[in-house]
């Protein structure tokens, strides 16, 4: 096999290893507020949006730490580990208490860094600046047809449901723990790169991937790629790309939870109302696929760069935010169990609703693939850290949008998401015109990234 028919296995093993233990945690996350409010166990008392805040607030904050971490076991390896802790966290729900409950919600918080950490790593030394564009299509449609397959199931499972039994949920997360499990073993098919470098020339990409086992070796590794992290941190095209940043965990916390929540609340749609909530998840990623997809395929021949596809990301969402507004009560995101009756400006339709979802999808995708593929380019040599600190913007803003979910009507978090995302997408356009410009005194060819 030749070094990039070698890359490219390795990025399809990336994405189809994301999306086996994503397909469980997307799908559970999706789910859970709805399974916990549909819970007897009167001692349980847990909420799935502070659950959510709890593992994005402890998520953002280690990705401080993530870089050393990886420095030291390798990417593979804190794929594998972090794996088995999401795998953890779902089990949790067969039969949950609240300590378990909120215990796996720090760890897989720490998992999570490291996992994203570890994939942003193996993803930028998978790729070049001429592949790196469709390679994080390609990683991230992968990726996201997790958001179809446990969806679908749930859709199916659900269908005519009102109530959740006892026997249905342990039925699901049984089912989710198992796939979880098995993206995780699939991280091993993942093959080591050689080291082509010079004798004496190195950059963090391949420290991270060093093969020197001594400790001193490893903590000087670590070191570094904290001391990275740092000094990224300030650099003038992190602290832009982080609005932007910000903007996607604030997107990210309500289309994977909130507005699940939201459809399965409104009691005018009926028996279909929790049947609702996976084909929703359906069609987010459908969106998310399509999204993918498309901009990997088209990442070749874009003579025009990134901004054309984030300008259509936040088109689509600003369309999806007022369909919503006017569809969706107001007070559906904190609708108690019983669910509500309140109407919009609109009876609320199950079409647009659905309609809603594939543009959610659809949106975050064009944010996601472009951030994924700016950052590759421009911090080709400081991968891990520059990824970290992408995780770190965005879960910690993940965390501020779950725990405020358990409180803010619809209509002031859309606003939230308006606004943040307005800023967002003008910083992004000024570092992508700095990075266009870069590109373009060096001599190569703009259509390549």
């Amino acid at each position: 096999m030749s070094p990039e028919s070698k890359k490219l296995f390795n990025i399809i093993i990336l994405g189809v290893s994301f999306m086996f233990i994503f397909t469980a945690f997307q799908t559970c996350g999706n789910i859970a507020q709805t399974v916990i409010t549909n819970l007897n166990n009167t001692d349980f008392h847990g909420s799935g949006y502070t659950s959510m805040s709890i593992i994005y607030g402890v998520f953002s904050a280690s990705n401080l730490i993530s870089p050393s971490v990886v420095a030291i076991v390798g990417p593979q390896l804190s794929m594998v580990a972090s794996g088995v802790f999401y795998s953890l966290y779902i089990a949790v729900f067969i039969q949950p208490t609240t300590w378990a409950f909120y215990t796996a919600s720090v760890l897989i918080g720490i998992a999570a860094a490291v996992l994203w950490t570890a994939q942003g790593n193996c993803l930028t030394v998978n790729s070049n600046e001429n592949t790196i564009g469709r390679n994080s299509g390609v990683f991230w449609a992968l990726l996201q047809s997790s958001l179809f397959f446990g969806n679908l199931y749930i859709y199916f499972a659900w269908q005519g449901k009102t109530r959740i039994s006892e026997s249905d949920r342990r039925t699901v997360f049984i089912a989710l723990t198992v796939i979880s499990l098995v993206g995780t073993v699939l991280f091993f098919l993942i093959r080591k790169q050689e080291d082509t470098k010079a004798p004496g020339e190195e950059d963090s990409a391949n420290e991270i991937l060093g093969d020197s086992s001594s400790a001193k070796a490893k903590m000087t590794r670590a070191v570094a790629a904290f001391k990275k992290s740092i000094k990224l941190s300030f650099t003038k095209e992190i602290l832009l790309l982080s609005v932007t940043t910000a903007y996607t965990g604030l997107e990210l916390t309500f289309f994977s939870g909130v507005y699940g929540t939201c459809i399965g609340a409104v009691n005018r749609f009926g028996s279909e109302e929790k049947s609702l909530i996976g084909l929703s998840g359906i069609f987010i990623g459908v969106g998310e696929i399509l999204g993918g997809g498309i901009f990997g395929l088209l990442s070749k021949n874009n003579r025009f760069g990134r901004n054309p596809i984030v300008m259509l990301g936040i088109i689509v969402h600003f369309i999806a935010f007022y369909l919503i507004f006017f569809n969706m009560p107001n007070d559906a995101p904190i609708a108690p169990m019983e669910g509500t009756d309140h109407v919009a400006f609109m009876t609320p339709s199950k079409e647009v609703a659905i309609l809603c979802s594939f543009l959610l999808g659809l949106g975050d995708s064009c944010f996601n693939t472009q951030l994924l593929s700016i950052l590759g380019f421009l911090y080709s040599e400081d991968s891990a850290p520059a990824f970290a600190i992408f995780k770190f913007v965005q879960s910690i803003c993940a965390a501020v949008a779950y725990f405020y979910s358990n409180y803010f009507l619809l209509q002031w978090q859309l606003l939230i998401m308006v606004v943040v995302g307005f800023f967002g997408t003008i910083t992004f356009f000024a570092v992508e015109w700095e990075a266009a410009a870069a590109l373009a005194a060096r001599g190569s060819d703009y259509s390549s990234i």
